[in-house]
């Protein structure tokens, strides 16, 4: 997979998190088998946690999006959810606050 439709490449986002003492993001977005997957991998290589948000996720191709979460899956390097759990988990988050 090329980094060439990840997020981290050549962009400042990697240092930004670090600066901020992020380790882990949510993602979501238009294109799981082109953009998504190859950002969550660049994360995960940098020692950063992804959290993907499958039912918040397009696809050019539903079957390639569906083998890209199912590799993303099988390799353990992120944390696969649906809307509804990680919602959940912000609003307990923002009652504790």
């Amino acid at each position: 997979m090329s980094d060439r439709v990840s997020a981290f490449e050549r962009t400042p986002l990697e240092f930004a998190l670090r600066d901020c003492l992020i380790t882990a993001f949510v993602i979501v977005g238009v294109a799981m088998e082109v953009g998504i997957e190859p950002t969550v991998r660049h994360g995960a290589d940098r020692g950063l946690i992804p959290i993907v948000v499958a039912d918040e996720c397009g696809a050019g191709d539903p079957a390639a999006a569906r083998r890209s979460l199912d590799a993303l899956a099988f390799a353990g390097d992120a944390i696969l959810t649906d809307a509804a759990t990680i919602t959940g988990l912000f609003d307990v988050i923002a009652r504790r606050d």
